[in-house]
C-alpha cells in the first residue's frame, strides 16, 4: 500500500508541475491583451475614431474573458492535483501512524462517555485521526458519533457491505474527497444553515403581489434612467435638473419600499455568510456521487436520496448557493466597505426583493429535503473514510457479528494505533455471561495496551469497520472502561473518588440488563493494599453474577489467584531480565505472571533497593 500511495504522489506532482508553464504563459497573455487593448483604445480615441474604439474594446474584452476562462480551467486542474498530492501524502502518514498533523476530533469528546477517553477514540493519536477522511463538519461529526455509538447488527452488516464496495474504488474515493476539500472551511455552521432553511417563509403568502409591485417599480425606474441618459448623452447643452427629477423620485420611492425588506435581507446574510462554502462542498460532493453507480443497498439508498426526480439535490443546492452569493455582495449594516455598486442597482431594480422571494421559494420547495441531503452526504463521507481505512490496511478483517450475547474471539489481534513494525499480535478468546479475564504482568509489559487493543477493535467492529486482526467473531456489547481516572481540582474530586464514580456508572449499566463488556485497569489504585484487595474481590464477584463480562489488569497477585472461587481466566505478559537489561516480547501467556520488574526498574532509576526490608 505504501508503494501505491507513493506512486500516486509522484504522478500527481508531475501532473501539477506540467500545469505551471501554461499558467504562466496565460498570465502574460492576459497582461498583454489588457495593455495592447488599452493602448489601441487611447490611440483611436485621440484620433476621434469612435467605431475602432468600440471594436477594440469589445474584441479586447472577449479575448481577455476567453483567456481568463482557460486560465481558471487549468488552475482548477492544478488545484485538484495539489489536493490529490495532499490526500496521498496523508495516507502515507496514516500507514506509518504519524497522526499529529490531522484534526483530533477533541471537540466531540465527552469525558464521561462509556469508553471514548480511555480507548483513544477521539483526541491526539486516536482512531478518529486514523479513520477521518471527511471534509464537511457534518461528516466529521457523524464519524465521531459512529465511533462512540455502537450500531445494531443490521446496520453494521449494511455498512460492511458498503465499505467493501468502496474500498477498492480508490480513484473515486479520492475524487470524492477532493470535491469537498475545494470548499473546506473552519468556520462553517451547518446547524445555523439548517435553522435558517427551516424557518417559516415570511413573504411567500403575498409573493405574487410583491413581485408585481417590484417589477412595476423597476420598470418605472428603468424608464426614468433611460430618460435621463437620453438627455445627458444627446442634449449635452440641456443639463437642467428637471431631467434628473423623475429618476430621483423613483429612487426615493424604491428606497422607501426596500426598507420593508431590510430586516429579512440582513437575516439571510447573517444566517448564511459562513455557510456558502459548505453549500458548495455539498453540491460538489453530490455531483461526484451522481456520476458513480453502486451495488451495495446502503450506497444505492443514499444515492437515491440525492438524485430523486423533481428535487435533484446538486441542482437545488447550486441554485441556492448562487442566490446567496449575490446576496453577500450587499453586505450588512455593519459591513465596512459595503458594496456601493450593489446598492445602486438595488435601488434601481429592487434586487433585494427578488433575492428574498427566490430564497423563500427555495425553502418552501426544499425545507423537507435539506436534512436528508446533508445526512446522506455525511454518511457517504463516513463510509468513504472507513473504506479508506480498509483499503490502507488490507490485512485487517471484517468481523462476524454473532447473535450470541457474550463472545469475543480474535486471532492475531493488534492495536491499530501502534506502528506496524512495532505491533505484536495475540490470539484472544473469552465467552460466557459473568466470565472475567485477569491480565497480570510486569511493568511496561503491555497489560494496559492489550486491554485497549481488545476494546479498540470492538469499537471498530461495532461501527462497521475492519478489525486489526486476522479473524474476528464478536457479540454486540456495550463497552465500559475505567482506565484513566484522574483527579479534578476544580470539582475537588480525587482520582480514587473519580474511579468510584466510574464503577458506580458500570454497576448501574449492568443492573439495567444490557450485555456489558468492561475493561478495568488497576482497580482502586488510589487506596491501601488491603482495601484494594477487598474492593477488587467484591466487585469481581458482583460483576460475575450480573449481565457482564470483561477484562481486568492488575499487579496484585493475590487478586489474580481467585481462580479457584470465581470464573476467572488468568493471562499474563512477562519480561526477561538479563545482565541488568529488561526485555519484553508482548506475547499473551496463559497463567499468572511470575516475574515482576519493579525493583529492577527502580534500581535503574538510581534507587538503592534494600534487600532486608519486608512488609509487616
Amino acid at each position: 500500500m505504501k508503494e501505491i500511495y507513493q506512486d500516486k504522489v509522484l504522478g500527481y506532482k508531475t501532473s501539477a508541475a506540467s500545469f505551471v508553464p501554461e499558467l504562466n504563459s496565460l498570465s502574460y497573455t492576459r497582461l498583454a491583451i489588457f495593455l495592447i487593448t488599452g493602448i489601441l483604445i487611447m490611440l483611436f480615441a485621440a484620433s476621434g475614431w469612435i467605431i475602432p474604439v468600440l471594436g477594440t474594446a469589445i474584441t479586447g474584452a472577449v479575448l481577455f474573458v476567453l483567456t481568463l476562462r482557460k486560465y481558471n480551467r487549468i488552475a482548477a486542474g492544478k488545484k485538484q492535483a495539489d489536493f490529490l498530492i495532499q490526500i496521498n501524502e496523508a495516507e502515507l502518514l496514516r500507514i506509518s501512524n504519524n497522526l499529529s498533523a490531522f484534526p483530533t476530533g477533541s471537540e466531540f469528546l465527552d469525558r464521561n462517555h462509556d469508553y471514548a477517553a480511555d480507548l483513544d477514540v477521539l483526541g491526539h493519536h486516536s482512531l478518529y485521526q486514523l479513520l477521518n477522511r471527511t471534509t464537511t463538519e457534518s461528516g466529521a461529526r457523524l464519524l465521531a458519533h459512529w465511533l462512540t455509538a455502537p450500531a445494531d447488527r443490521q446496520t453494521i452488516a449494511a455498512r460492511q457491505q458498503a465499505v467493501r464496495e468502496l474500498a477498492p474504488k480508490l480513484d473515486w474515493r479520492q475524487e470524492f474527497q477532493v470535491s469537498g476539500m475545494q470548499f473546506e472551511t473552519t468556520n462553517s455552521d451547518y446547524q445555523l444553515l439548517l435553522k435558517w432553511v427551516e424557518q417559516q417563509p415570511q413573504f411567500m403568502p403575498s409573493r405574487k403581489r410583491l413581485l408585481t409591485i417590484s417589477l412595476s417599480l423597476a420598470a418605472v425606474s428603468s424608464a426614468a434612467l433611460a430618460y435621463f441618459l437620453y438627455y445627458f448623452l444627446f442634449h449635452l447643452r440641456d443639463l437642467s435638473g428637471i431631467h434628473l427629477l423623475p429618476l430621483a423620485l423613483t429612487l426615493i420611492i424604491n428606497s422607501v419600499y426596500l426598507r420593508k425588506f431590510s430586516h429579512a435581507a440582513e437575516d439571510i446574510i447573517l444566517s448564511t455568510q459562513r455557510n456558502i462554502g459548505i453549500l458548495g462542498a455539498y453540491q460538489s460532493l453530490i455531483k461526484t456521487v451522481e456520476k458513480q453507480p453502486f451495488d451495495a443497498e446502503k450506497l444505492k439508498e443514499l444515492r437515491d436520496i440525492l438524485t430523486q426526480a423533481g428535487n435533484p439535490a446538486a441542482a437545488e443546492i447550486g441554485g441556492l448557493k448562487k442566490t446567496l452569493e449575490m446576496f453577500q455582495q450587499k453586505g450588512t449594516r455593519n459591513t465596512i466597505g459595503k458594496n456601493a455598486f450593489y446598492g445602486m442597482i438595488n435601488n434601481l431594480w429592487l434586487i433585494d426583493v427578488h433575492l428574498i422571494l427566490n430564497t423563500e421559494d427555495w425553502k418552501s420547495r426544499n425545507h423537507q429535503h435539506i436534512r436528508s441531503w446533508i445526512a446522506a452526504v455525511s454518511e457517504l463521507e463516513a463510509l468513504a473514510s472507513i473504506a479508506g481505512f480498509a483499503h490502507a490496511n488490507p490485512g485487517y478483517t471484517f468481523p462476524e457479528i454473532t447473535g450470541e450475547p457474550y463472545l469475543i474471539d480474535f486471532k492475531k489481534v493488534g492495536h491499530p494505533l501502534l506502528k506496524p513494525q512495532k505491533r505484536v499480535s495475540n490470539d484472544f478468546t473469552m465467552n460466557g455471561r459473568g466470565a472475567t479475564t485477569m491480565i497480570t504482568g510486569s511493568n511496561m509489559a503491555g497489560k494496559s495496551t492489550f486491554l485497549r487493543t481488545v476494546g479498540v477493535n470492538l469499537v471498530l467492529a461495532s461501527m462497521g469497520a475492519p478489525c486489526c486482526a486476522s479473524h474476528a467473531r464478536v457479540s454486540l456489547l456495550r463497552i465500559f472502561t475505567s482506565m484513566r481516572t484522574q483527579d479534578n481540582l476544580e470539582e475537588s474530586v480525587s482520582s480514587f473518588y473519580a474511579e468510584l464514580q466510574r464503577i458506580e456508572q458500570l454497576l448501574t449499566l449492568v443492573g439495567e440488563g444490557e450485555p456489558i463488556f468492561f475493561l478495568l485497569d488497576e482497580m482502586f489504585k488510589g487506596t491501601n493494599s488491603q482495601d484494594r484487595f477487598r474492593g477488587g474481590v467484591s466487585l469481581i464477584r458482583q460483576l460475575s453474577e450480573l449481565n457482564a463480562f470483561g477484562m481486568i489488569s492488575t499487579h496484585d497477585l493475590d487478586l489474580a489467584k481467585l481462580t479457584k472461587d470465581l470464573a476467572i481466566n488468568n493471562f499474563s505478559f512477562n519480561s526477561v531480565i538479563s545482565d541488568g537489561q529488561i526485555s519484553f516480547d508482548y506475547q499473551l501467556t496463559p497463567g499468572i505472571c511470575t516475574d515482576f520488574n519493579a525493583s529492577e526498574l527502580m534500581k535503574r532509576s538510581g534507587i538503592r533497593i534494600l534487600s532486608d526490608i519486608h512488609p509487616a
